[in-house]
């Protein structure tokens, strides 16, 4: 792997959960975990994670509530359940409410790691969009993201930040789409622990004030509240 991709382990049953974390250890995976499905959701909120292995009964919130609190947030962190549960309903019951993976107790640690393995590297598909073209216009701007110079609508010309460059090729990569801020941050800021700040509020204001014609009806940059971030190239 480029580079350590991160996992967050949920499994209240300790000598499951140890053998797990250092057998995805020796993967060259990083690991994190939680016990209870309420530390599960408070590990999330303040970290980036690349894949979640949740374990469906759990105290205090069980896998399948935990599952639906990420989806909240985050509708693409791919996620794998653990159930000692078999029947087909239990399976379908655990994909409709947001997993993408189901494995049932007790599991060859093979088959888990496959799974692992396959479910990030789909995800990493879907993250890693074609770059955008070195110069890049939409409506009346033009972004030239080799000189970090923008032409902007009314005849201005600008010279961005690297932070601004970094995340306005994300979101146009991802045109259409809400970037997650866990994503956003992670890629663009590099951060694992999430500072609590309105950073990617201020940058989306200032796209605005650069690119949108009218900055309080913008048809452009988009927040999306409680998930993320839109560009528009309309």
């Amino acid at each position: 792997m480029s580079s350590q991709q991160k996992i967050l382990l949920v499994e209240d049953e300790q000598s499951l959960r140890e053998a797990l974390k250092l057998n995805l250890e020796l993967e060259g995976y990083q690991v994190e975990t939680a016990d209870t499905g309420t530390k599960a959701v408070m590990t999330f909120s303040n970290e980036y994670f690349d894949l979640i292995i949740l374990d469906i009964m759990l105290p205090e919130m069980d896998g399948i509530a935990v599952c639906e609190s990420i989806r909240l947030k985050n509708d693409t962190i791919p996620i794998l359940f653990l159930s000692a549960k078999s029947t087909p309903a239990d399976r379908v019951a655990g994909l409709k409410k947001g997993g993408d993976d189901y494995l049932t107790k007790p599991f060859n640690l093979e088959e888990l790691l496959l799974r692992v393995n396959k479910l990030l590297k789909k995800s990493e598909k879907i993250l890693h969009k074609d770059e955008v073209a070195t110069v890049y216009s939409f409506g009346e701007n033009k972004i030239n993201f080799q000189s970090y110079v923008a032409s902007c609508w009314n005849g201005d010309n600008i010279t961005l930040t690297k932070k601004e460059v970094l995340l306005l090729k994300l979101l146009i990569e991802n045109k259409g789409e809400v970037v997650t801020r866990e994503h956003i941050l992670q890629t663009a800021w590099g951060y694992d622990v999430y500072p609590n700040t309105r950073t990617i509020d201020n940058f989306i204001l200032n796209f605005r004030k650069y690119f949108e014609k009218d900055n309080k009806a913008p048809i452009h940059f988009f927040s999306v509240r409680g998930v993320g971030y839109k560009f528009e190239e309309k």
